[in-house]
C-alpha cells in the first residue's frame, strides 16, 4: 500500500510515523525543526489520515506499506523514528528490512503485547452518534465517559470531519476496531535482529516502558541505548518538545 507522505527539508532522510488515532500532521513541529537539516517524511500510516483503508493492520503488513512507499520517494535508506503504534512498525521494519534503516528510534513503546486498554475508546468513538448538525461539543461530550482526558479527546477528534453531511470519520475507525488485537500485539520474526544503531526513548512519565523491558528490547537491538525524557508522559514529543529534540538530534549525529 502507497502512503501519504508529507516532506519537507532537504538532507539525509529521516521518516517519522505516528501512533494510534495520530497522522502525519501530529510531526508538524518536529519536522520543521529538523527540515533544515534532513529530509523530513511524515508518513499516515494505514486506516489513519488521508492513507488509503484497509483490512488487517499486523506489523508486518504496515512495514510491508512503509517499505513500498519509501522505495516509491526514491529513499534505500533512512533514519526511522516511530512514536508508539508507529514504533512497533519502525521496529517491525528494521527487523524484516534492515537495509532501509539506518538508524532507529522507538518512542515509548516496548517490543511485547499490551493490555486491550484502549478497546474501550474505541468503541465509544463508535457509539458518537454521526447525525446532521452534530457539533464538537456534543461529539466531546459523547467522548467524555471513556475518555475523562480533555486533551485526549480533542486528538481524537481531530479524526472527525465536521465538514460533511453528516459528519464522519477521516480514519478508518471499523477497520482499526477490527484491528485492535494485532495492534495491541507484537511477534518479531524469530531469529530476527537489527544490528544497527537504536535508541529508545520514554517519556520520564510513563508506564509505556518497563525496566524490564530493556532485556527484550537488546536480545532484538544489540546496540540500542536508552533515554527518559523528563516531564514528558506517552506523547514525550508533544510534552516536552525540547528535551524530545535534544535527545533525537543527539543520537542521529553521535
Amino acid at each position: 500500500m502507497r502512503l501519504q507522505a508529507l516532506e519537507a527539508g532537504q538532507g539525509p532522510p529521516l521518516v517519522l510515523l505516528h501512533g494510534l488515532f495520530g497522522s502525519a500532521r501530529n510531526w508538524g513541529a518536529v519536522q520543521k525543526a529538523l527540515a533544515a537539516e534532513y529530509r523530513v517524511v511524515a508518513l499516515d500510516l494505514r486506516n489513519h489520515g488521508a492513507a488509503p483503508h484497509a483490512r488487517g493492520m499486523s506489523y508486518a503488513a504496515q512495514a510491508e506499506d512503509v517499505a513500498e512507499t519509501l522505495a516509491a520517494l526514491g529513499i534505500e535508506s533512512a533514519a526511522l523514528l516511530g512514536h508508539s503504534m508507529g514504533g512497533k512498525v519502525a521496529m517491525m521494519l528494521a527487523l524484516t528490512r534492515p537495509d532501509m534503516v539506518g538508524r532507529l528510534i522507538i518512542a515509548d513503546i516496548a517490543p511485547r503485547p499490551y493490555a486491550p486498554a484502549l478497546r474501550a475508546v474505541v468503541a465509544a468513538m463508535q457509539a458518537v452518534p454521526l447525525h446532521a448538525g452534530l457539533t464538537r461539543a456534543e461529539a466531546d461530550q459523547a467522548l467524555r465517559a471513556a475518555v475523562p482526558e480533555a486533551p485526549i479527546r480533542s486528538f481524537l477528534l481531530q479524526n472527525l470531519r465536521f465538514e460533511t453531511a453528516p459528519p464522519s470519520w477521516r480514519i478508518g475507525l471499523a477497520e482499526i476496531a477490527d484491528a485492535m488485537p494485532e495492534i495491541e500485539d507484537f511477534a518479531p520474526p524469530k531469529g530476527a535482529r537489527f544490528e544497527g544503531p537504536a535508541l529508545a526513548m520514554a517519556g520520564a512519565l510513563s508506564p509505556y516502558i518497563r525496566a524490564d523491558d530493556h532485556a527484550a528490547f537488546g536480545a532484538l537491538f544489540p546496540r540500542i541505548g536508552f533515554v527518559s525524557i523528563p516531564r514528558a508522559g506517552h506523547w514525550l514529543h508533544a510534552e516536552n518538545p525540547e528535551g524530545f529534540l535534544a535527545a533525537l538530534e543527539n543520537f542521529l549525529t553521535a
